[in-house]
Parts: C-alpha cells; sequence; structure tokens
C-alpha cells in the first residue's frame, strides 16, 4: 500500500467524525444488540446474535480501515503544475487507443461531497495509487508511456495526455 494518502481538511475531517461516531456510538450498541440475542438462548439458531455478530464484524473493519487512513493522511491538495503523477489529481490518458480521464486517489475523498453521486453513476471513474494502472503511472511525466500487467493477466499501455487539479 502507498504510504500516504491525500485528503482534503474537510475530506479529513470527515472521515475524522465518522470513526470517532462509530467507536463512541456504533460499536456500543452493537455490543448491546449481541448481549440481548445472547439473553435469548440457544446461539446456533438465533438470527439476531449471528446478524448483530457480522454487523460487528463490518464495523470493526471499518474501523480499521479508517485508522489506517487517518495515520497515514497527508492534508493538502495535489499540484498538477509540474507534469507528475501523482494521487490526488484528475489524469487524462490514452489506453486501449482511447482518451480516458479518472481521479487517482480514495474514493473515501468523495464521500459526503458532490461529487459522490457522479462516482457513483460512473460518471467518474477513481483509481487506488495501489491499483495496477495507479503503480504504473505513478511519478510518471506528461506524455510518458508505460505498460502495466491488467488483473486479467493482459499488458496494457498508458499513455499519460494531461494533468489537472481537482476543484472540491
Amino acid at each position: 500500500m502507498t504510504d500516504n494518502i491525500l485528503l482534503t481538511q474537510a475530506a479529513y475531517d470527515r472521515l475524522r467524525d465518522e470513526l470517532e461516531q462509530l467507536i463512541l456510538v456504533e460499536r456500543g450498541e452493537i455490543a448491546k444488540k449481541i448481549q440481548e440475542a445472547r439473553e435469548e438462548g440457544d446461539l446456533k439458531e438465533n438470527g439476531g446474535y449471528h446478524a448483530a455478530k457480522e454487523e460487528q464484524g463490518k464495523l470493526e473493519a471499518r474501523i480499521n480501515r479508517l485508522e489506517e487512513m487517518l495515520s497515514n493522511a497527508e492534508i493538502g491538495s495535489a499540484d498538477s503544475s509540474d507534469g507528475i503523477v501523482k494521487q490526488g489529481l484528475l489524469v487524462t490518458c490514452l489506453l486501449n487507443g482511447s482518451e480516458t480521464e479518472f481521479f487517482l486517489g480514495s474514493h473515501e475523498i468523495f464521500e459526503g461531497t458532490k461529487f459522490e453521486q457522479q462516482i457513483e453513476d460512473g460518471d467518474l471513474d477513481v483509481y487506488s495509487p495501489d491499483s495496477p494502472i495507479g503503480k504504473a503511472i505513478l511519478g510518471k511525466k506528461v506524455n510518458e508511456e508505460v505498460g502495466y500487467t491488467a488483473p486479467n493477466g493482459k499488458t496494457i499501455t498508458v499513455k499519460v495526455v494531461k494533468l489537472s487539479n481537482f476543484e472540491f
């Protein structure tokens, strides 16, 4: 995984608040659900218990993800003026002969913003710096061409055409 994740101050604050809510409120609520389900008796056939345990697992996974992100967060915004691909930028590439534009960074930066729906609708693709294409182009310059191996085993050539700052 990349060492740092670039977050705006607003995204950092939003994720920190979510983490606090999960730890201080929701963790206790799930523990209460589990305890109430235990008191009903036989755990093997107790659907409420199993559902609460599954919910607890998802909650703990989210808490771990948020803690990791926030501990590795770099607050700021990327600058495209040096022509080098880095997370936090809109990247325009020639990929398989067609031009495509995507945001290089984390989906979490968009949660709760006006862009969240665009991402869900597929109008804006987001690739992690840890994705195959992200790893291939990170640190490359505009007009530089590089090949990478896709998850399906095919070698794909990508050329960085343009970099733009993303306006939140």
